[in-house]
């Protein structure tokens, strides 16, 4: 993925700081809505346009072409798909340098007819994101004058899939009702590692996608806030935390849900990694507005006056500003989209003769992830893990495949 590295700290520095700001159960995408406040920028001045820039992370100037760049990118990585729509009224002319910026096909029409635009929008969401979301988050008045929209998707298969099991867990919450856990065993121990963080030692687990395209779950020491945990792990991406990987560690309880130990077995065997977590479905919509200093957008509300004479001499303001996230996470692989969009207004007993060393990671309390492009460490997708699908109804085989 051929995207600069400011534009990778600037999209993932978003994505701790919204981290941050974000409760239990959940996913989000920066990477959504990075482009979307890059091109308005572009166009704003004044108040809107300092706190669009500082929200971005890069000068206002440099913003559109770091967008442009970003969106092309992502496009070209295979898994991954990115589009970016402008809808506006017939009657609003816009700045052809702005409208330059934008793809040559981002741009459609309202008509003033809400049941048919949304309508529109919707088909559009459904078509991007190959039907994992299916509604356009915005909210249409007869005073909106513009809808600018980005729809990102991630889809990947897992190098080693996992192996399905009833979850075993001393988590109550998780414990009371039967719960879809997943299992695999593997002789790559560096997949694992321990990080110390401000947010105290973080254990991650790196699972790999079939095309660059990778998950790293994220435990914290319990009691930590989710947003300090998911923090934690950009910070483990941008070098800033120190991991120690599975092949170093010491043996005992290492880090969080994470154990080292010597075992006796009949035959020689190679040093194992062998890791339990949960499927995972997670659904959640965001009212971006509610965090408009998060994103820059406490300036463009205000309706009393213009903020993007870049876009057009019609005075515009941000009247809404929206995002709605799924990922899902199974046996085979990973799935995550996203939508955002801006509304402007106007183990008898065996002769144990050898002794091998076992890695156990068990991530069956909450936990984070972050999905992410593996080459660049782009942050495409994150959340938090708090309700595990289900246990379907059926007999388990217990038995681990072994992923070498």
């Amino acid at each position: 993925m051929g995207v600069a590295t400011a534009t990778v700290r600037a999209v993932n520095g978003l994505t701790a700081r919204w981290a941050g700001a974000s409760e239990d159960g959940t996913v989000f995408s920066a990477a959504g809505v990075w482009p979307l406040l890059a091109h308005l920028a572009d166009g704003a001045e004044g108040a809107a346009r300092a706190e669009l820039a500082e929200a971005l992370g890069l000068p206002a100037g440099r913003a559109a072409a770091a967008a442009r760049e970003l969106l092309a990118a992502m496009g070209a990585v295979r898994g991954l798909d990115a589009a970016l729509g402008l809808w506006t009224e017939r009657t609003l002319e816009l700045r052809q340098e702005w409208k330059a910026g934008l793809p040559a096909d981002a741009h459609g029409v309202l008509t003033g007819d809400s049941v048919a635009d949304h309508r529109a929008l919707d088909a559009w969401t459904a078509k991007r994101t190959g039907g994992l979301i299916d509604r356009m988050p915005v909210t249409l008045t007869e005073d909106t004058q513009m809808v600018l929209a980005s729809a990102l998707t991630m889809r990947t298969r897992w190098l080693n899939p996992f192996h399905e099991m009833e979850l075993e867990t001393a988590y109550e919450p998780w414990a009371t009702k039967p719960r879809l856990g997943l299992g695999r065993s593997s002789t790559v121990l560096d997949r694992v590692g321990v990080a110390a963080t401000p947010a105290g030692h973080v254990t991650q687990l790196k699972v790999l996608g079939s095309n660059a395209l990778d998950v790293h779950l994220l435990l914290g020491e319990e009691g930590v806030r989710p947003g300090h945990v998911l923090g934690a792990g950009v910070d483990i991406l941008a070098g800033r935390c120190a991991v120690v990987p599975g092949p170093r560690l010491p043996y005992g309880n290492v880090g969080p849900g994470l154990r080292v130990q010597k075992v006796r077995c009949t035959r020689p065997e190679p040093p194992s990694l062998h890791v339990k977590t949960v499927a995972y479905d997670v659904n959640a919509s965001h009212d971006l507005l509610k965090l408009h200093q998060l994103f820059g957008l406490t300036a463009a509300q205000d309706t009393s006056r213009g903020h993007f004479p870049g876009i057009s001499d019609f005075p515009l303001a941000i009247g809404s500003a929206q995002q709605n996230t799924t990922a899902r996470f199974d046996a085979l692989g990973f799935e995550a989209a996203a939508v955002s969009a801006y509304g402007a207004v106007g183990a008898g007993i065996p002769d144990l003769r050898y002794v091998t060393t076992r890695i156990s990671a068990a991530f069956d309390r909450p936990f984070g992830f972050l999905a992410l492009h593996r080459h660049t460490r782009l942050v495409l997708a994150a959340g938090w893990v708090t309700d595990p699908l289900p246990a379907p109804e059926y007999d388990w085989d217990d038995d681990w495949d072994d992923d070498r």
